[in-house]
């Protein structure tokens, strides 16, 4: 009798300190995540253009990922994102730089996950020419 006491008493003492050791560990990961992959394809729609480049980008709790500059990026898409959008991405274009008018539509994602909700942006340019002056050498697409 005193075995088996013995026996639940210890199992019941390793369910408490099993519990207590995955509650303290899921305190030390309170924050909103932000994991995304940003995409630079050819085509005009960007379910069926043609990925040139991509990278993956996660800005918390610290910047890293395949992107050359994460903290930059990261940087900048806190700075840009408006209402789980990133619109704010696209900058009057400068004026002094021409681009040609020709149609090679260049489309750029943002897939994944920020601020802990589902984010999802896509932007056509009419080429890369357009692209990089509306995005004015951003860190978030140069790569």
């Amino acid at each position: 009798m005193f075995r088996r006491f013995a026996a639940v008493s210890a199992s019941a003492l390793l369910c408490v300190a099993a519990t207590s050791g995955v509650a303290e560990a899921g305190t030390d990961s309170l924050y909103a995540p932000s994991a995304v992959v940003l995409s630079i394809g050819e085509g005009a729609d960007a379910s069926s253009a043609t990925v040139m480049r991509a990278v993956t980008l996660s800005c918390a709790p610290t910047a890293e990922g395949t992107h050359p500059a994460p903290e930059a990026a990261c940087a900048e898409l806190r700075a840009t994102s408006l209402g789980g959008t990133f619109d704010g991405l696209l900058a009057s274009p400068n004026p002094d730089r021409m681009c040609p008018q020709h149609f090679d539509p260049v489309t750029v994602t943002v897939d994944g996950v920020w601020e802990g909700a589902r984010a999802s942006w896509r932007y056509t340019f009419a080429n890369t020419c357009v692209m990089g002056v509306t995005l004015n050498g951003g860190a978030a697409f140069a790569f």
